[in-house]
């Protein structure tokens, strides 16, 4: 549940309450920082601390009617305020576009957060870029699970969405159930997302019936790259592109609230868009979906011998990774590293008796 707590060090000039959540153990978390203005007891206090109101809407409408003033993205001192489902749907509603990237580990979680990124994909193309498979087939749930809650303790804004591997979804309901709450209860993910169409309709249903988020995945599917010939741009043909707007509409029923569009036509990836109302994330699909993903490796330009005709290199942070490496080796080797500024000294007169001791006697001049 959460609730208000009062501040120890509250400035003077306000009433300062902290929004914290506490779990059935009984330890408190921080959840949006300091809240000015509203004193416990109040009608707005009692709503934001009724057992699952964040659950059921999310942390940032509790905490925005605190911060009424910072503007819908941002919390006190311009952080980012948490986003959800809700939020993200209101961005589309509004016609402003959703930044996603794929994140495998919490270092780079915590710098996509401080971006502003809007949404992070623990995607199964982990096994690619941190485990050096040749595809997504070898990722296991532990995999996921592993990687997803590095991922979840690094973000502190962004909406955490784990894809979930190959067949531990279509292998029969309860199992498909199982994983899935495995990923938010294990790997503290927010949603998982599905590669399929129409045919994973009534497991989304399930999924979402049971709590759980669902991201669809429609066009290029890598898990199913063994049966699609290789990684190639999908539904240019009439009859295979009306069956995506039909496998994007299923999902959508089914109640998805967002999907993934992976190398399809910019065109066709337009049309899905008008055609639902749930969010569209493009990868490979043009410029108008309600959003844009891209591996956050592919994006920082770390491979040099990988970029595909989608992706666009916003930093050369491969090469500047490469530069720092080979000057750290260079440095270690001709002495130059550490030098006096990075090293710890010690009482002279400890020394000589620390040496007198194992018969070194006094040190050289």
């Amino acid at each position: 549940m959460c609730r208000l707590a009062l501040a120890k060090n509250r400035p003077k000039s306000k009433s300062c309450f902290l929004l914290t959540s506490f779990s059935r153990h009984g330890k408190g978390q921080e959840l949006f920082g300091w809240a000015h203005g509203k004193k416990p007891g109040t009608k707005q206090d009692r709503i934001a601390t009724s057992p699952g109101f964040a659950l059921a809407h999310g942390r940032d409408k509790a905490f925005r009617m605190f911060f009424k003033d910072q503007g819908p993205e941002h919390g006190p001192g311009g952080r980012f305020m948490k986003q959800t489902v809700a939020t993200l749907q209101k961005k589309k509603r509004d016609g402003e576009k959703i930044a996603m990237i794929t994140a495998y580990d919490y270092t780079m979680a915590r710098l996509c957060n401080e971006a502003g990124v809007d949404m992070i994909l623990v995607g199964d193309s982990l096994g690619m870029v941190m485990l050096g498979y040749e595809d997504t087939v070898s990722v296991t749930m532990e995999d996921m699970i592993h990687h997803s809650r590095a991922v979840a303790r690094g973000s502190a804004s962004a909406l955490v969405v784990t894809d979930m591997p190959f067949m531990s979804y279509r292998t029969g309901r309860e199992e498909a159930l199982r994983n899935a709450g495995r990923l938010l209860a294990e790997g503290r993910a927010q949603a998982v997302k599905l590669e399929g169409g129409a045919e994973l309709a009534d497991l989304v249903r399930d999924m979402v019936c049971c709590g759980i988020p669902v991201v669809g995945h429609l066009g290029l599917t890598p898990q199913s790259v063994n049966t699609l010939g290789g990684y190639r741009v999908q539904a240019r043909e009439e009859a295979s592109a009306l069956r995506l707007l039909e496998d994007a509409r299923a999902l959508e029923a089914a109640g998805v609230f967002a999907l993934v569009l992976e190398c399809v036509p910019s065109p066709l990836a337009a049309l899905v868009t008008q055609s639902v109302s749930c969010i569209t994330i493009g990868i490979g699909a043009g410029p108008h979906c309600d959003g844009q993903v891209l591996v956050g490796q592919d994006l920082l330009a770390m491979y040099s011998n990988l970029c595909p005709r989608f992706v666009r290199h916003f930093a050369e942070a491969g090469t500047v990774i490469r530069d720092g490496v080979a000057k750290y080796c260079a440095c270690v080797r001709d002495g130059s590293f550490p030098g006096t500024e990075h090293s710890f000294a010690m009482d002279a007169e400890v020394l000589l008796r620390l040496r007198q001791r194992l018969g070194l006697g006094e040190p050289r001049p």
